[in-house]
């Protein structure tokens, strides 16, 4: 028995070697701890944010001048120091943006953002172009918990569904938030009872009309006739010579640019003055005003704001635009796609991470200081109250704010007549 004594013992104490060696060197990888040590700090080197955007087709000018200079200005600046500050990452973390083109079809758009957010594992995604567009892409980015900060597009249908949809917020005002009934006070306090509409056959126009139709009866204006028109329409005589034929005050143009500078264009060959003039999209851009100059004044658009209004307003639109072509200018849209993305950056920073439901819920809960001012949602809708102005009228070569919070200049009615 005593010759097996000493070998039992050295296999013991090998034994009890080993276990020890195992248990030191996987300890570390097995701790559960929530305190982060110098082997667990998370790492990345980028936000990355993808976009599918209409660079191409029927959207491809509104994109390229509505929400599309503003993220091409902000980001190489934001990158320029060094990125946003996310604290989850204790640094600065620059951007990369990946973005598709959707050639302005909804069905392309809605393969985009799957794609970017399944393959791509996106960080963030930024908006299409359109009202349409916006509709399709607010489900998706619900579905897989996105932040979707919204840019060129309204809410008017998809308003009521916001509740369901926590992730989205509507940066652009629009047709009862709180363009139309405005409009419907300026005309009323001119006198104006009749109005003639033509609008777009899609969602935009819709919307439009629809509000027209319900609240410009308010306010004293009766709808004579409203005519749908189709995008790609070449020709608008027979529907100009009908409105003038009416003897409408108002013509009303809910309708994309192609459509606004083709009714623009028209009116004037055809000599029809009626004495309030509104194309929307499209009047609210510096192309209008360079492509027909002084013989605009007195159309009226939709706007948010003018450098007259305040000094950040002011150095918002000498960054954008100083040195640079007029027909880059958007009245409406670039003052809440700026204030948007100042909101996104205070967010992330003030959230500490890159996490899309913490964002989310600071966004939906936060005043931040913007180029508008101290702004807030209300029911995921960039506050009416964040608006300076809601309608625009060109006068003398600059937009004036005719409407609104903040007017810079009196409502012009009638309507110079066009030049011959």
């Amino acid at each position: 028995m005593k010759k097996f004594t000493i070998p039992l013992v050295i296999l013991l104490i090998c034994s009890l070697l080993v276990i020890g060696c195992t248990t030191k060197t996987t300890t570390p990888a097995t701790s559960t701890s929530g305190t982060a040590s110098p082997t667990s700090v998370k790492t990345k080197d980028k936000i990355l944010i993808g976009m599918s955007r209409s660079l191409s087709g029927p959207l491809a000018q509104i994109g390229d001048s509505a929400f599309r200079p503003i993220y091409e200005t902000l980001i190489p600046e934001w990158n320029a120091g060094g990125g946003i500050y996310v604290a989850e990452y204790g640094k600065k973390l620059p951007i990369e943006l990946k973005i598709y083109d959707d050639k302005s079809d909804t069905g392309t758009m809605v393969k985009n953002l799957e794609k970017l957010i399944l393959d791509d594992k996106v960080d963030f995604i930024f908006p299409p172009v359109g009202t349409a567009m916006i509709f399709a892409a607010a489900p998706i980015a619900n579905k897989y918990n996105k932040l979707l900060l919204t840019a060129e597009g309204g809410a008017t249908q998809l308003k009521d569904a916001l509740p369901g949809m926590p992730y989205v917020f509507i940066n652009l005002s629009f047709s009862d938030w709180y363009e139309v009934p405005v409009l419907g006070q300026l005309l009323q306090s001119k006198g104006a009872k009749t109005a003639y509409v033509i609008y777009i056959e899609d969602l935009h126009g819709i919307e439009y009309s629809g509000v027209a139709g319900r609240e410009l009866p308010k306010y004293g204006v009766e709808i004579l006739k409203a005519k749908s028109v189709p995008p790609d329409i070449k020709d608008l005589s027979t529907i100009l010579k009908d409105a003038q034929a009416s003897g409408a005050d108002a013509f009303l143009a809910f309708a994309y640019p192609d459509q606004v500078m083709l009714a623009t264009k028209q009116a004037m060959e055809l000599g029809y003055n009626p004495k309030a003039f509104l194309g929307g999209p499209g009047v609210n851009f510096g192309f209008y005003h360079t492509t027909f100059k002084d013989a605009v004044n007195g159309v009226l658009g939709w706007t948010v704001a003018s450098p007259k209004q305040s000094p950040e307003l002011k150095a918002m639109f000498d960054k954008l635009y100083a040195g640079k072509p007029e027909e880059l200018q958007d009245y409406w849209g670039h003052p809440c796609y700026y204030a948007a993305m100042e909101v996104f950056k205070q967010a992330v920073e003030k959230a500490g991470t890159l996490d899309n439901t913490k964002i989310r819920d600071v966004i939906a809960t936060s005043h931040f200081q913007t180029v508008l001012g101290d702004v807030y949602y209300t029911g995921q809708l960039l506050d009416k109250e964040s608006h300076p102005g809601e309608v625009g009228q060109w006068q003398n070569g600059v937009y004036e704010v005719v409407g609104g919070k903040k007017p810079t200049a009196e409502f012009i009615y009638p309507k110079p007549a066009w030049p011959k």
